[in-house]
């Protein structure tokens, strides 16, 4: 069982009246004023971001020609194959966001080349290969006549791959949405959004809308040559955008609007006359109707991601999702589904074993939860722990030693990222493939999950010299290392984080946005919280806080997979009541007893739903607990009322509270106003003088650390041929760098010949040109550059965590 949950309450402003007004016109039948706290909480804060963000037809999608002069030359050489009839390879990859990218473009180039003669496709087996381009498949095109290769959602830093494919006379154009490498690579072309501003409406894009928009600008050149409208590969778009976890603002939020439209239209026709049998049959398989984007992260998302799970190759798919063979479809959805069946039960081997292992744990002297087996399916790991997680409050790292090797999910996280955010594969030996061609010496392979308030990129990172291999992001990575390695790691990443969080304790967290009643729930509550659809990162579905309320009817069974077979999952369901209304109001559990219920009055936290099978209205339930000990917690009413001010201009001019313009680069120098201002708060009486706490840090402009580190050496030979002094804050001004970096700066001058002393509270610099060695200047500069992007790295992530991540750091340190 999880131990005691922490909850907290979004904290958010009152919006002003004009606004709730605004948001009710778009729900006549209830006061609108829950969606408006959600949207103004979120950041929609005028009438245009409101409109757009509700209505799709107010929004204006970008052109896909804002990729300016790599879209051009994608067109160009695409033009140019279309004329001379050379032979294209898509080359995706095997998740979900992978397998629609390549089915956008299966279906988009399909109307301008021949499919199976002058267009093929290949997907990476993922049990035998990991994502990206590889030089084996790369020979077998190259033995099919293919010319051209046109990736989507990979291959943005397979350089070395990229030069081989030229020397076998292909040229590659890149669609992608993941890591930006160093220099560009040597390709035909290469679409990333990650090339643009993070406030840029095409940022997001997850890789199928990507391959997307190479398609719309084809047909915008070729406009005489397609036979089906664009518009028809919009469903697809819809399902790769939110299975793939990316931010759904922008044009991934229009997107995926156009999209679920499109799959909702489909699916309400005669399977015989279904654009897309395959997709229309995996939604009648998982008793969902397409209209909602739940339908896809809880139904065609996982069941498309179990098939590369359980059987490595996963090129099937993409005749399922394209195919009009309504009886092939039907077989291949019956296959999808058996994988997904199977994918359940390894899942459910693997937590209940790893749910034995934590029992041999002590989670109170335990900060990071590392645990290995060799019989653990890499492919289920990632899923595994971040339930863990969850349950724990705890980062949880899950290593399986099946086979030796590093492909996998440390292969893929790595890569990839959670949505290609901040995602690099990492290599840290040089002679690694040393290591993996010694039998003797095997490789653990796996995933790590974190939870709201630990960086477990940062955590890992510190590590760098036990591993082999790691990347990731804040929330997730995936990592190799040497089996031997693994208790040594164990120890040292616990040790970080117990030193990095002090007096902190690990909690498990569940979050409410608005406090609501049983009366309030039902059709008219759920319109109104529907206005926020899609959601997904950075627009979360509304967590409901239900106080007071008790349970009745409750009954419990095992859930059947779709051949009537027991698959060991278990739902409990009941009704809800509270003093609010006589009427009761249906609910379920998954994974839960009914007697886990609590016996009495409670309080939950629950998401509101829709249950297309039941044609009914229900609450799923996230966490409960009696009234005798849920009481919102004494902390919360400790917890600084936080103001997301950021990136707003002059709005912190008005505060009259604590401010923090800096944008800070760790969680330290956030806890340090934190805790100033609870200190504040704790001397006063009462919640009304609570103090309050402004955050208000703009996005950081940053500038290349090669730049950083010329602007450096330039101030420092300026500094020596003038003799005058500089403090340390002209310098970090100057180079807009922390003061931890900028020590590591100064090293690296030493190296150059230059000397630093200090003259009172100044710092003179003096240049004596020396013979130094050069490769220890060399990594002296390496090791500032790495330090530049670190940091820089670290701005980025906190100027764009969630406020509520913030306001579970804040109830920790309220204890």
């Amino acid at each position: 069982m999880p131990e005691q949950q922490q909850w907290t309450i979004t904290a958010t402003e009152q919006p002003p009246e004009w606004f709730i007004q605004a948001v009710k016109q778009y729900t006549p039948a209830s006061s609108g004023l829950y969606a408006a706290q959600l949207l103004w909480q979120r950041g929609i804060k005028d009438r245009q971001q409101l409109t757009a963000f509700i209505n799709h037809k107010a929004y204006q999608p970008a052109s896909p020609f804002e990729f300016g002069q790599e879209m051009h030359l994608a067109i160009a050489r695409l033009r140019q194959a279309y004329n001379t009839k050379e032979k294209i390879a898509i080359w995706g990859d095997f998740d979900a966001d992978g397998i629609t990218s390549t089915s956008v473009l299966w279906d988009g180039l399909g109307q301008f080349f021949a499919q199976n003669t002058q267009l093929v496709y290949y997907i990476p087996n993922r049990l035998k290969e990991s994502h990206g381009l590889n030089n084996q498949g790369i020979d077998n095109l190259a033995k099919e006549g293919c010319k051209l290769i046109v990736t989507c959602d990979t291959g943005s830093t397979n350089i070395e791959e990229i030069i081989y494919a030229k020397q076998l006379g292909i040229d590659v154009i890149v669609t992608d949405h993941h890591t930006l490498p160093a220099e560009r690579p040597p390709v035909a072309a290469i679409i990333n959004p990650r090339y643009f501003p993070k406030e840029h409406q095409l940022f997001n894009l997850s890789g199928v809308a990507v391959a997307y928009k190479l398609v719309e600008a084809l047909y915008q050149s070729l406009p005489n040559v397609a036979k089906y409208p664009l518009e028809d590969l919009l469903d697809l778009v819809a399902v790769g955008l939110i299975a793939d976890l990316v931010q759904l603002s922008g044009d991934c939020r229009y997107l995926a609007q156009m999209g679920i439209q499109r799959l909702q239209e489909d699916f309400k026709q005669p399977a015989a006359a279904r654009r897309r049998p395959g997709v229309g049959r995996l939604l009648e398989l998982c008793q969902k109707s397409g209209d909602r984007p739940t339908d896809i992260s809880f139904g065609l998302g996982p069941r498309i991601n179990a098939v590369s799970r359980i059987q490595g190759d996963a090129s099937f798919c993409v005749e399922l999702l394209t195919s009009r063979d309504v009886k092939r479809c039907n077989e291949l959805a019956e296959v999808t589904e058996l994988a997904n069946a199977r994918r359940k039960s390894l899942q459910k081997d693997v937590q209940a074993q790893v749910a034995q292992k934590l029992t041999q744990l002590d989670l109170s002297t335990t900060s990071v939860i590392v645990l290995e087996d060799a019989q653990w399916p890499a492919g289920v790991l990632g899923l595994v722990a971040g339930q863990v997680a969850q349950e724990t409050g705890r980062p949880t790292i899950l290593l399986s030693t099946e086979g030796a090797g590093e492909a996998g999910e440390a292969g893929e996280q790595g890569s990839r990222g959670a949505g290609g955010a901040g995602g690099e594969i990492t290599s840290l030996s040089s002679n690694s493939e040393l290591r993996t061609q010694n039998s003797e010496l095997i490789l653990a392979r796996g995933s790590a999950r974190s939870v709201n308030s630990v960086d477990l990129y940062q955590l890992v990172k510190e590590q760098a010299h036990l591993l082999h291999r790691f990347g990731g992001h804040p929330f997730a990575a995936g990592l190799s290392l040497l089996v031997e390695n693994i208790p040594l790691f164990t120890a040292a990443i616990n040790q970080q984080l117990r030193q990095s969080l002090g007096s902190t304790t690990l909690t498990p967290t569940v979050q409410a946005d608005l406090t609501v009643t049983v009366a309030d729930l039902g059709k008219e509550l759920f319109l109104e919280l529907k206005l926020l659809e899609p959601c997904g990162m950075g627009n979360p579905v509304p967590k409901l806080l239900i106080q007071n309320c008790w349970f009745e009817n409750s009954w419990h069974r095992n859930q059947q997979d779709w051949q009537g077979k027991k698959v060991q999952y278990i739902k409990a369901e009941f009704d809800i009541r509270d003093d609010s209304t006589r009427n009761a109001f249906p609910g379920l559990w998954w994974g839960h007893y009914k007697d886990e219920l609590p016996i009495g009055r409670c309080d939950c936290i629950a998401e509101l739903d829709y249950n297309t099978f039941k044609k009914r209205y229900e609450i799923r339930l996230i966490a409960v607990r009696s009234s005798a000990n849920s009481a919102l917690n004494t902390q919360l009413s400790l917890t600084p009322f936080i103001l997301d001010l950021r990136n707003q201009e002059h709005s912190a001019t008005q505060h009259s509270g604590l401010i923090i313009e800096d944008c800070p680069t760790n969680w330290d120098d956030l806890r340090m106003w934190l805790r100033r201002c609870l200190a504040i708060s704790r001397s006063t009486s009462g919640l009304e003088n609570q103090q309050q706490l402004a955050i208000a840090w703009s996005k950081p402009k940053h500038q290349p650390p090669n730049q950083i580190w010329l602007t450096l050496v330039g101030i420092a030979k300026y500094l020596s041929r003038t003799n005058q002094l500089v403090t340390r804050g002209q310098l970090l001004e100057k180079i807009g760098i922390s003061d931890q970096t900028l020590l590591v700066g100064i090293k690296a001058l030493k190296y150059l010949g230059f000397t630093v002393q200090r003259q009172d509270r100044s710092l003179q610099i003096t240049w004596n040109p020396n013979d130094s060695v050069e490769n220890l200047a060399d990594e002296a500069v390496a090791r500032f550059l790495a330090a530049v992007r670190e940091e820089q790295f670290q701005q980025q992530y906190f100027a764009e965590v969630p406020l509520s991540t913030i306001v579970a750091i804040a109830s920790y340190d309220s204890k």
